[in-house]
């Protein structure tokens, strides 16, 4: 029986595996084999299989992606490497809201590359992540969407504008009415700050986005609209190109504040 073209592709990961690396080049079996680390018994079926299927051909002892096969990889990393980011925190990504997220992005939800999920210390649960403030204050540039609150970041927040961190900073409605009446000499520091730039954004949006020149921070609320104080990171930058977007599409809906 003839074999699928998506079976010959994804059924085995053997298969799999030689297609990718072949994009890079064409091998040898000796070469296949060192790269794989894997036997001839082990191996060679697969590759027999991609001959006869016509996703790779053969010179001598050399094998390389055919014309069909070069388009087949092609199209297949990008389904290969957004599985890979819902598989690594599987739990995390069904039970979390993304609809925060523009569908656009979603669509490229592979480019936040090798990111990690920081789970909450419970000893620690209403403090700043020591990862995630190290990193911040390190930063030169800083963007961030905030639609819940937190007064300790207020003097993060400040600390980087002393420092003179280029900041650009977006405010859901709650948020911004909350620092207003709360902590307005914290937020009057802040709009005076020659390197500050404050957006009020009038939608209702659930996540937490920050970017620096350095990495990304991408927290999202569970399915019920709770903070559950997981949050996503990563220094790719693929990943902070797409948080970098993902903050775009929101400042562009926003409106700059001026005063208070």
């Amino acid at each position: 029986m003839k074999i699928s073209l998506i079976d010959l592709a994804f059924l085995s990961e053997k298969r799999t595996n030689v297609l990718r690396l072949l994009e890079e080049g064409p091998k040898t079996s000796d070469e296949i084999k060192k790269d794989l680390n894997v036997s001839s018994t082990s191996i060679m079926p697969q590759i027999k299989k991609l001959k006869e299927g016509h996703m790779i051909t053969q010179e001598n002892d050399r094998y390389q992606l055919s014309e069909m096969g070069e388009i087949v990889v092609e199209k297949m990393e990008p389904l290969l490497n957004t599985v890979r980011v819902f598989e690594e925190n599987y739990d995390y990504w069904v039970n979390h809201d993304l609809s925060a997220i523009p569908e656009d992005l979603l669509n490229r939800i592979e480019e936040l590359g090798n990111y990690f999920l920081l789970e909450p210390d419970l000893n620690r649960l209403f403090e700043v992540p020591e990862d995630f403030k190290k990193n911040l204050l390190e930063s030169r540039r800083v963007m961030i969407f905030l639609s819940y609150f937190h007064p300790l970041y207020l003097n993060l927040y400040s600390e980087l504008a002393r420092k003179g961190a280029e900041m650009y900073l977006i405010l859901t409605e709650p948020v911004f009415e909350r620092m207003k009446k709360d902590y307005t000499e914290n937020l009057q520091e802040l709009l005076n700050s020659k390197n500050m730039e404050i957006y009020i954004c009038d939608k209702k949006i659930t996540l937490k986005n920050v970017v620096t020149d350095r990495f990304c921070s991408l927290v999202l609320f569970d399915r019920k609209g709770k903070f559950d104080h997981q949050r996503l990171m990563s220094f790719d930058e693929s990943a902070l190109e797409w948080c970098e977007e993902l903050f775009t599409h929101y400042k562009d809906m926003s409106m700059p504040l001026e005063k208070i």
